[in-house]
C-alpha cells in the first residue's frame, strides 16, 4: 500500500515495515540531485523528524521521517550516485526502510488522490 506525506515523501507499508522515498514532484522541484545524506541503520526517529538530506544544483532539502520507527536499511546506491533518484524516484531510488513502532500513524498518511490534490 503506497501512501504519501504533504512533505513529498512516499511510503510503501507492508506489515510493520515501511520503505520511504521522495516523490516525482519533489524531484521536479529540486532538479538534478548531487548529494544524498541518509540516516544511520539502527537510528530511531519520530514521525516528522528530519531523517535524510538531499542537495541539488538548486537547493538543499530535508527528507522527513513519515512514521515513527527504527531504520533497518538504507539505499547505498543513491548515496553513491544521487542521479539515480532523478531517474526513478518512486521505484528503485528509495531512501530507507524502517520497522514501524506505531502502526496507527499510517492512517494519517495521504492516499494518491489526496496527494495529487495538494501538488496539483
Amino acid at each position: 500500500m503506497r501512501k504519501y506525506t504533504p512533505d513529498h515523501e512516499w511510503v510503501d507499508v507492508a506489515g510493520d515495515i515501511a520503505t520511504v522515498g521522495i516523490t516525482d514532484h519533489a524531484v521536479e522541484q529540486l532538479g538534478d540531485l548531487v548529494f544524498v545524506d541518509l540516516p544511520e541503520v539502527g537510528a530511531e526517529y519520530t514521525k516528522g523528524d528530519a531523517a535524510a538530506v538531499v542537495e541539488s544544483v538548486k537547493a538543499a532539502s530535508d527528507v522527513y521521517c513519515p512514521l515513527t520507527g527504527e531504520i533497518l536499511e538504507i539505499n547505498e546506491d543513491i548515496r553513491e550516485d544521487p542521479a539515480k533518484v532523478n531517474a526513478d524516484p518512486q521505484g528503485s531510488a528509495w531512501f530507507f526502510r524502517m520497522r514501524l513502532t506505531n502502526l496507527a500513524e499510517v492512517e494519517s498518511l495521504l492516499d494518491e488522490a489526496d496527494y495529487r490534490a495538494i501538488v496539483g
